[in-house]
């Protein structure tokens, strides 16, 4: 994919206000600190005026992963290792584990009779979509949201003092799937992806980010090199958060986990993914 902000781009990262900086500046940076969900929503607005050729998606998550630079780090769990970048070994078993859950995911989305069977045979993007969205297995796709309350809600999950909200650019939106060749990305839209009777993706407003074109295994992997399947190169701005304070308004209230998870018995795509992964000895 392309980096954002090779041209400059309006940012916050820092203590600092809003300010013009580039990619790196921004992935470096300890994170612009804010106190409440409004002051939150209050300057995401600002971005999303200042950055007007940009559509603005969120990623919440308890801890700031940095690269060996230092950068901020938002790989796909395909691509992640515990130390450093995973050898070839593991891609290719992750890879062949991949496939293998497609062919369950399909075979048993057909026994279910749910809505748009073959459109998921025809497309490897819906059904990686699914596998990720569900966490059956690692895939070549980011989760991320266009809900700011959704992101800060994932984010205050991980209990800890200080938690993270990503703001990444991305191009114009148009249908359920939005394949950019300039800058290398595809976005899908999950509630236009998942059936209907699926809950998880309507409530968490999800959208995944993956390579454009697909990567589709190892040997195409082969003609990336690691940075370049990184979406913090796609970062326009960081924000950090204390959870314990960051929900006092009752105006703006977390959303807490069971609605972020809703059960298997009100979400038949969660109950058939958990199928998936018990196949694949989950």
């Amino acid at each position: 994919m392309e980096t954002i902000g090779s041209q400059k781009i309006w940012s916050f990262f820092d203590r600092r206000g809003c300010q013009i900086a580039k990619n790196t500046a921004v992935r470096q940076g300890p994170g612009h600190r804010v106190g409440s969900y409004l002051e939150l929503a209050t300057k995401i607005a600002e971005l999303q005026f200042l950055n007007r050729d940009h559509v603005l998606l969120f990623r919440g998550q308890g801890a700031d992963h940095r690269n060996v630079k230092r950068n901020s780090s938002l790989k796909p769990t395909l691509f992640r290792g515990i130390n450093g970048n995973p050898d070839r070994a593991t891609l290719v078993a992750r890879f062949a584990a991949l496939q293998r859950a497609e062919r369950f995911l399909v075979a048993d989305y057909a026994k279910a009779k749910l809505l748009g069977v073959e459109r998921l045979k025809r497309h490897r993007i819906l059904r990686w979509s699914i596998l990720q969205h569900y966490e059956v297995c690692e895939t070549p796709l980011l989760d991320v949201t266009h809900s700011i309350r959704i992101a800060a809600s994932f984010a205050s999950l991980a209990g800890t003092a200080t938690a993270f909200l990503y703001v990444l650019g991305v191009p114009n939106l148009s249908g359920a799937i939005t394949a950019s060749a300039e800058a290398g990305l595809q976005i899908v839209r999950l509630s236009s992806v998942c059936p209907p009777s699926a809950v998880r993706p309507h409530i968490q407003e999800g959208y995944l980010l993956g390579e454009y074109p697909d990567m589709a295994g190892y040997e195409q992997r082969e003609n990336y090199f690691p940075y370049e399947m990184d979406f913090g190169r796609r970062l326009v701005a960081k924000f950090s958060l204390s959870p314990a304070s960051f929900w006092k308004n009752d105006d703006f209230p977390q959303v807490a986990r069971s609605a972020l998870y809703p059960s298997e018995k009100s979400d038949p795509l969660y109950r058939l993914a958990l199928g998936v992964k018990k196949q694949m000895g989950g």
